[in-house]
Formats: C-alpha cells, sequence, structure tokens
C-alpha cells in the first residue's frame, strides 16, 4: 500500500461525493506532505472516478455490501486500519453529523487526539485554530502528539483545484467476519427536494421563531429562497418550535454554512446562529428590531416587517423574470 502522511475520509451520499469533504484537501496540502483519499460504502465505483484529479498520492477504496450504510462501528475499524496499513500521521475529514460520528471511534482505536472545527493550520501544521464558547472566541491548540485525528470546517478552506496528475486506485479487502455487530440499520428518512444542498448553496435564506407557523415559514422563507435559486435554513428556536425540520438548522451546533448570498429572515442574532454563518460573503438581515444583534454582522440591514418586506420582495423578483 502507497505510504502517506496525511489521510482523507471522503463523504457521500451514495450517489455522488459531497463536495464539502473535499475541501479538506486544501487542509491537507497545507500540513504538507503526501495526502490519499479514503472512500467506504458499496458500489462506488462511479463515485472513485470523480476522486482521481485531485492530486492524492493514491485513493482508497474500501468497497463492500457491509459498508452500504456508514455504521460508526464498522466505518471506524476499516478508518483505522487503512490509516495504519498506509502508515500516516493524520487522519482528516470535514465536520458533518456523519464525521462527527465516525471519527471520534476512528481516534479510540488509533488511541490518538482529536481536534474538531479545525479553522486555521499554522506553525508548520503543528499549531491549529479553532471555535469554542459557541463561537464567541476562537483558542489556538497545539497537538503534541505524533498521530492525531482532525475535523476541518469546510467553510474556512477553499474548495481544491483540479490536478492533471490521476491518483491511482488501490482496493481495500474488507473481511465481512471480523466487522463488528454492535449497531444495526434500521431506516432512513430523506427530504427530496429540488433545492440545492444547504451546506453548498450560493444562496441560503434563514428564518427565525417570529415567522410563527410552518405555513408562513413555507411561504416566506420558501418563497424567497425558491425565487432566488437558494437553500434554505432556520435558527435553532425554528426548529424546536417545529417551524422547519432539524436538517434545516445553521449554528454552533446545525450546519455551518458559507453562501455568497445569506438572508435573515427575523432572526434577531443569537451567538450560536451567527457562528454558523460568519463566513458569509454577503449577510442580508431583514428584522423589526433595530438592535437586532445581527444587524452588526450583516452587510446591509432593513429594519421592517419580515411579513411586509418579504412578500414584496418575491413579487419584486417574480416581475422581473
Amino acid at each position: 500500500m502507497t505510504k502517506t502522511n496525511t489521510l482523507i475520509l471522503i463523504e457521500h451520499d451514495r450517489q455522488q461525493v459531497k463536495r464539502p469533504s473535499l475541501h479538506a484537501v486544501t487542509a491537507a496540502q497545507q500540513l504538507g506532505g503526501d495526502y490519499s483519499l479514503l472512500l467506504l460504502g458499496s458500489a462506488v465505483g462511479e463515485m472513485a472516478k470523480s476522486l482521481l484529479g485531485y492530486g492524492a498520492a493514491s485513493l482508497l477504496v474500501a468497497d463492500h455490501a457491509e459498508l452500504a450504510e456508514p455504521l460508526a462501528d464498522r466505518y471506524a475499524l476499516v478508518i483505522a486500519d487503512a490509516f495504519q496499513k498506509c502508515g500516516a500521521t493524520t487522519l482528516l475529514g470535514t465536520s458533518s453529523t456523519f464525521s462527527k460520528d465516525i471519527l471520534p471511534r476512528a481516534a479510540a482505536l488509533l488511541d490518538a487526539p482529536m481536534l474538531t472545527d479545525v479553522m486555521t493550520i499554522e506553525g508548520n501544521g503543528n499549531s491549529f485554530t479553532r471555535p469554542i464558547n459557541a463561537g464567541s472566541m476562537i483558542a489556538t491548540v497545539q497537538l503534541g502528539s505524533e498521530r492525531r485525528v482532525l475535523s476541518i470546517r469546510a467553510s474556512a478552506f477553499a474548495a481544491p483545484t483540479g490536478n492533471t496528475a490521476v491518483s491511482p486506485i488501490e482496493q481495500l479487502a474488507v473481511d465481512a467476519a471480523l466487522l463488528p455487530n454492535g449497531m444495526q440499520f434500521v431506516s432512513r428518512e430523506e427530504r427530496i427536494s429540488d433545492r440545492p444542498d444547504l451546506t453548498e448553496a450560493r444562496v441560503v435564506v434563514g428564518g427565525g421563531r417570529p415567522l410563527k407557523d410552518k405555513e408562513t415559514f413555507d411561504r416566506l422563507v420558501g418563497g424567497l429562497a425558491d425565487a432566488l435559486g437558494g437553500a434554505i435554513g432556520a435558527t435553532r428556536a425554528a426548529v424546536d418550535t417545529g417551524l422547519a425540520p432539524n436538517d434545516y438548522q445553521i449554528g454552533q451546533t446545525g450546519k455551518v454554512i458559507a453562501p455568497d448570498l445569506y438572508i435573515a429572515l427575523g432572526i434577531s442574532g443569537a451567538i450560536q446562529h451567527l457562528a454558523g454563518i460568519k463566513d458569509s460573503r454577503v449577510i442580508i438581515a431583514i428584522n423589526k428590531d433595530p438592535d437586532a444583534p445581527i444587524f452588526q454582522m450583516a452587510t446591509y440591514a432593513l429594519v421592517g416587517d419580515v411579513h411586509q418586506v418579504v412578500p414584496e420582495l418575491i413579487e419584486a423578483l417574480r416581475d422581473r423574470e
């Protein structure tokens, strides 16, 4: 097996690679040395082809029917085994529900320290910054261990550029008899939508609790998002009160996004939510409270009632089509 310095865990949805997970390639390049990509799943041959042009020393593929579902105990064992065989010192992934479930288990198997939500790499790859206290402060952390497990914020690292060199594919043998059976896959609920993925969208429209009910949330937030070809997001308060599903949540305990444009409707700006949107290129906030904390971060601020302003905005956008 090809020896490498950094092993990058690639995330996918069983049909295509999750683009944010590729931002870890940029982080690996900053760490220095060779890096390899690791793809796990079942019947992932076509996805593997899409990963050949990112300058990796090798593309490791663990393709087995028993890996069809990302059961954490099984994936962690395969990841740890691949890490040791390729002689890597860094296991790298992006911060997501997928990596939060799996990478800590892999770190335990490797007896290696883990650092999450890395935002910058400093000191020749030995020092890292990450948010603490719900994103209100940034900590600088040094790891003294020879081996380490890191998850990076995709929004803090640029997407990698293509490379003309084609990475060789190396198949990893998976012995189903050795895989743990502590977990069993039961079912999956997926939201089918024509809107772009929240973490990948160029435009995101977010809504807060003042939208009152689900119908109003869908009409205003969903209507504006559709008019702009964007995705829908929500605050934790909006999710907790049933205005939006959990996978719409943005913030410290939700998804961290970095769209070109983020429009906040009726969002006051709790620090946990601001931690999830601060990397947005342009932030437009609409709120009837002139002292709303989000106005301090917003690129453009409009003091007004979203129930009056947003329908007019949607109509104006539709008239331009």
